[in-house]
């Protein structure tokens, strides 16, 4: 039997749409959204913010540089990490300028004003960080009156279990957090991948764990180029992520949530000027695959892993 208690905190404008009632209920009472503090916005966040924001803060935790995350629809549209939070912030923009008008964004560091005028004059519905400095506050306070600022301590290992609902009852599965102790990755095909590219592959390999699947992200060993997810069709994902790449693909790696069940993504990705590609393996044409990429001349390694995010 599973017994949870839970306190209505806010009821919210509407649901997922305008007809739908929702309502946010915490674990501890009178908790902010997701456990946080919200500190600035003149609107209410949605349902979907908090959905969009839950996702955004889990991503960026996953990564140990100052990294921001650009959400919209629960997935990761841009992704990049550097010393600097500004210069993510710029380089997470720039993965889907036209698609980040209107999303949400997170840091897994303080935010400070450098970071608000890296932002430019895209639209944001809410930023969510472990804090804000008194200038950033003042700075989006006067620019940005209605994006929703939210203080999320941030969490090393959240939640151990997840749980959704469905007809009936309740599923709950434990957390994905990443590769399981004792998995290890392999080349497969004749060119190993070098230090640039084995890094950028670590990279996509991260970020591409939060994308839907099918989830294809193409990354440089810092920043994410390109993404493709939700859709039923794999080949169809790496078409969608080499076009949101565009000319970045060109020398770039890509990562693949769960195995390639033909070539043809694997030609689409070569195509594209892919020189390295990560994926779990363990497709009965794994062959056929292997041997497209050594005609590309691209390295490919297996995880024997796989990431799906329904």
């Amino acid at each position: 039997m599973l017994t949870q208690t839970l306190y209505r905190s806010e009821v919210l404008r509407y649901g997922e749409n305008p007809h739908q009632a929702a309502a946010w209920y915490s674990q501890t009472p009178g908790a902010g959204p997701l456990g946080g503090e919200l500190l600035g916005g003149q609107r209410q966040l949605s349902y979907n913010n908090y959905l969009d924001l839950d996702a955004a803060a889990r991503a960026v935790q996953d990564f140990p540089l100052p990294t921001v995350a650009v959400v919209k629809h629960l997935s990761p549209i841009g992704l990049a990490s550097d010393e600097e939070l500004a210069e993510a912030c710029q380089q997470a923009l720039a993965a889907d300028p036209l698609s980040s008008f209107g999303g949400v964004l997170a840091s897994n560091r303080r935010v400070d004003a450098a970071f608000v005028e890296a932002l430019g004059k895209v639209f944001v519905e809410a930023i969510v960080a472990p804090d804000f400095d008194e200038d950033s506050l003042d700075l989006l306070g006067a620019k940005r009156r209605n994006c929703r600022l939210l203080r999320l301590a941030t969490s090393s290992g959240g939640d151990a279990w997840q749980q959704r609902s469905v007809a009936g009852g309740l599923l709950l599965q434990g957390a994905d957090r990443g590769d399981p102790a004792g998995s290890g990755w392999r080349t497969v095909t004749d060119r190993e991948p070098d230090a640039g590219e084995q890094q950028a592959l670590a990279y996509a390999w991260r970020a591409v764990q939060h994308v839907p699947s099918n989830a294809i992200v193409i990354a440089h060993p810092l920043a994410v180029a390109g993404v493709g997810g939700g859709l039923p069709s794999r080949v169809d994902a790496v078409k969608l992520a080499v076009s949101k790449a565009g000319k970045r693909a060109a020398g770039a790696a890509l990562a693949s949530d769960a195995f390639f069940p033909f070539a043809d993504g694997i030609e689409a990705a070569i195509n594209a000027g892919i020189t390295a590609v990560i994926q779990p393996g363990g497709s009965v044409r794994d062959a056929e695959v292997i041997a497209a990429a050594n005609e590309g001349d691209i390295a490919m390694v297996f995880t024997g892993v796989r990431h799906f995010r329904h």
